[in-house]
């Protein structure tokens, strides 16, 4: 049976049933994805950094990689899932591209170039499947509902982040150290998400006739205008998770093999504090609660540059990144949902996720380079100025009426 049938009146009440079955089922999917996920990508870093002795420019190229792959694939994976009108199918090809991808960081050894094709492909699927998904939440759910539903999802998303770094430790505890053990678990994990997504999953399309009419360019609207360069200058802004949790294990001094545990940190912050932003988004104001995000990011930068050192830091920096987090990856897709219509939903989405993941490709190949020729510190500061300076363009684009 599937879980999208729930009957909505049964989904009155707490969060965990206003949001319906169909938010549920992809979150299950993306928890256990996610698990898969980042037990690759907690350990990745070490691997090519520490491991490979790759150079911060050389990480910084592979890190903006890993999510700038997919700028194509989302905006072909947003186009076909409406063309077709077959959500469910498209996001599907890319859960499984996603899991074969774990099987070639296997194969690749100490090859960068067969690292980065792995990377990827991987990546590629998440291009895939990531506007679709979003769009059948958005499909599901009624407008004033969006930035629980978004929050429900990410809770679930980031509790599968959250086990991912545990589950690779555990791995490499038991493998004594050697990281092909967890590219095989993670492959394992993966399968099940997408056995998950077959079984409890249910299409939802938008009407035939109308997806047949709405021409692709007819995503680009007034107001949609705004939004996609609004959101390309937020994505500018971060230099990614890699980058933050390697100058915090450096400032730290932590010890390598509890390295793991700094992504462990940030999604517990991120999952308890998903559904609470997601309705004070709904309520108070979405764009407010970005603002919000965005300055936890901010002083995250400043943090990494400033003289607080040790257990605080420990503490302090996680609990910001999830806040980043929590406050800004659902509620911006709560946003950008209803600015599309119906048939040209995950076409949209996935414009906006393409512009923010080209953007984020250039922050990290810059963020790279500029450790390398100036030191972790003012690479840092230059960041959290840069930010400073881009979000009020930001708010003003997202604000501005036609």
């Amino acid at each position: 049976m599937y879980l999208s049938t729930l009957d909505r009146s049964r989904a009155a009440g707490g969060s965990a049933r206003a949001v319906g079955g169909t938010v549920f089922a992809l979150g299950a999917v993306s928890l256990v994805t996610d698990i898969s996920s980042e037990m690759v990508t907690a350990v990745l870093p070490l691997y090519l950094v520490i491991g490979l002795q790759f150079s911060p420019a050389a990480y910084g190229l592979i890190d903006g990689l890993y999510t700038g792959a997919t700028v194509l694939l989302r905006l072909a994976g947003g186009h076909v899932a409406d063309r077709i009108n077959r959500h469910k199918a498209v996001a599907g090809t890319g859960y499984g591209l996603s899991a074969l991808a774990k099987l070639g960081l296997l194969a690749a050894g100490a090859s960068g170039p067969l690292i980065g094709l792995a990377i990827t492909v991987d990546r590629a699927g998440k291009g895939l499947r990531t506007a679709p998904r979003d769009a059948l939440i958005t499909l599901t759910t009624p407008p004033d509902r969006l930035g629980l539903a978004f929050g429900v999802h990410r809770m679930m998303d980031a509790t599968g982040a959250f086990l991912g770094p545990l589950a690779a430790l555990g791995v490499l505890t038991l493998a004594g150290g050697v990281f092909g053990p967890v590219f095989l678990a993670s492959f394992c994990v993966a399968l099940l998400g997408v056995l998950i997504l077959a079984l409890f999953v249910r299409d939802v399309p938008s009407p035939p006739k109308a997806a047949e009419k709405m021409p692709w360019r007819a995503a680009f609207g007034p107001a949609r205008r705004r939004l996609l360069p609004a959101a390309c200058l937020l994505g500018l802004v971060t230099v990614g998770d890699g980058f933050v949790f390697l100058l915090l294990q450096r400032r730290t001094e932590l010890a390598i093999g509890w390295f793991p545990l700094l992504a462990v940190a940030t999604s517990l912050a991120y999952l308890l504090l998903a559904v609470p932003l997601g309705r004070l988004a709904d309520r108070f104001g979405r764009l407010r609660v970005m603002i919000g995000g965005h300055a936890a990011l901010i002083a995250v930068y400043l943090l990494l540059y400033g003289p607080l050192t040790g257990l605080p830091l420990l503490i302090v920096i996680p609990l910001l990144y999830g806040t980043f987090y929590a406050a800004t990856d659902g509620i911006l897709m709560a946003m950008a949902g209803p600015v599309f219509p119906p048939e040209l939903r995950a076409t949209g989405l996935a414009l906006i996720q393409s512009g923010q993941a080209l953007s984020y490709l250039l922050s990290s190949v810059l963020f790279g380079l500029a450790w390398q020729a100036w030191g972790p510190g003012p690479a840092c500061l230059a960041a959290a100025g840069i930010a400073a300076a881009v979000l009020p363009l930001a708010v003003l684009l997202l604000t501005r009426k036609p």
